[in-house]
């Protein structure tokens, strides 16, 4: 019975987010393809975790809540992580709660076999980061996450992308809004058959 660990962070709820709709999509995919197994889900927005501290990162065992964060993820098969992106990067309660679940000597470092989970990052943001682009470089909130997860964490990680998403809502975006539809209707498209790919090859595993 697999296992999908399910994070969203956004602060806005599901009909104004654009990465809680992608996270939505691919979940809904998954439960449907795969109705016998389980969800695991956090609400970072609404519960944030703790940030790090001396005590937690000193102590001589892991404790409780930040175990269970770890635990969470240990028995994930796939991690489903919805980032939008804020000031050019992760919201802080990512970062915390990577900060969580990132131990030296358990889930990361020398004598820790990568993890071979999947990751699937589903990000959004208001403009275009794309090459080309004006702000083409100011990505910080993508290529984050893909080199945490894959190089530090040894995951496999596939990255959906919803752009403009202020268009709608930004009078001097008027021009951007049949782009924005169109990132809107791919990225939801791709949520869904990545859920669909995951659920298909962790079978053929199974």
């Amino acid at each position: 019975m697999a296992v999908l660990l399910h994070i969203d962070s956004s602060l806005f709820p599901l009909e104004r987010s654009g990465s809680r709709q992608l996270t939505d999509a691919f979940r809904r995919a998954w439960e449907a393809a795969h109705p016998q197994g389980s969800v695991l889900y956090r609400d970072l927005a609404a519960a944030p975790v703790p940030h790090l501290d001396a005590a937690t990162v000193t102590a001589d065992s892991v404790p409780a809540p930040r175990e269970e964060l770890i635990a969470e993820f240990e028995k994930a098969d796939v991690v489903l992580i919805g980032a939008p992106m804020y000031n050019f990067t992760i919201p802080s309660t990512v970062k915390a709660w990577l900060d969580q679940v990132i131990l030296v000597g358990r889930t990361f470092g020398e004598g820790v076999a990568p993890s071979g989970k999947r990751a699937v990052v589903a990000a959004s943001r208001g403009g275009s980061y794309a090459p080309g682009s004006p702000r083409a470089g100011f990505d910080f909130d993508t290529n984050y996450l893909e080199k945490v997860l894959g190089a530090g964490l040894g995951m496999q990680v596939e990255v959906i992308t919803r752009e403009l998403t202020m268009a709608p809502v930004n009078p001097a975006m008027a021009e951007l809004v049949p782009l924005a539809e169109e990132s809107a209707r791919q990225s939801l498209v791709r949520a869904v058959e990545s859920a669909r790919e995951h659920v298909a090859l962790l079978g053929a595993q199974g």
